[in-house]
């Protein structure tokens, strides 16, 4: 996410007003887990997560054959210490969104239970888009 740190959030108010703010609140284990699962095949940048999304054939590309590597941030220490590290950045920023009156928070595991509530604020705050007929 963005602003990730005091600094990036002070810039950004530099350039623009937020009226909202939605922090998404992930259990460690959970997205320590999701990421280290992750791999890459570095020609093309292709993703693929070994839980949800897994090559056809363990450890190669779908579309070369060629193999995946898992990137040096993405091994389970290298991620459990980036997670830490992002926590304190980016308590202030939750505080001073906070202080503002404009951070929402939604907690959860998985996409589809936590889209419903965060689409429900954004209807709420941002009218819709009508098509060329409706106008």
């Amino acid at each position: 996410g963005f602003p990730r740190t005091l600094g990036q959030a002070e810039a950004l108010d530099g350039i623009c007003e937020l009226d909202l703010v939605i922090s998404l609140h992930v259990p460690f284990e959970t997205l320590k887990d999701r990421l280290s699962a992750r791999w890459v095949h570095p020609a093309s940048g292709r993703v693929y997560n070994m839980d949800f999304n897994p090559p056809h054939v363990h450890g190669v590309d779908d579309l070369t054959g060629e193999p995946l590597v898992q990137r040096e941030d993405d091994k389970p220490e290298a991620v459990a210490a980036r997670l830490r590290k992002y926590k304190d950045a980016a308590k202030p920023v939750i505080e001073l969104y906070k202080s503002r009156g404009i951070l929402h928070s939604f907690s959860g595991t998985e996409t589809n239970k936590i889209w419903p509530y965060v689409h429900t604020l954004l209807s709420s705050k941002i009218p819709p888009i009508l098509s060329a007929e409706e106008n």
